[in-house]
């Protein structure tokens, strides 16, 4: 059975939402360290931009994408679980 290009790239863009946010904090954290107070307000949402542009990004293919925010979204969870 074939999976249309299109359903695999909404889900590359559901699963951006997460990889954005995990990406913004990490960001955060290498630019002011342990106390990064304020800073993940600016850097959040630049991430989830630039992880919705990468799941809609034409250049790549779509089970890339998918795959590419798949690794990353269980990355950041699995992190934020062992770190909590």
């Amino acid at each position: 059975m074939h999976i249309p290009p299109w359903v695999t790239v909404a889900a590359a863009a559901v699963l951006a939402l997460p990889f954005g946010w995990g990406l913004g904090l990490l960001v955060a954290y290498i630019v002011a360290g342990k106390n990064f107070g304020q800073l993940p307000a600016a850097t959040v949402p630049l991430g989830i931009v630039a992880a919705l542009a990468f799941a809609f990004w034409p250049s790549f293919e779509p089970s890339t994408r998918l795959k590419v925010m798949f690794g990353g979204s269980v990355a950041f969870i699995l992190f934020a679980w062992l770190v909590a």
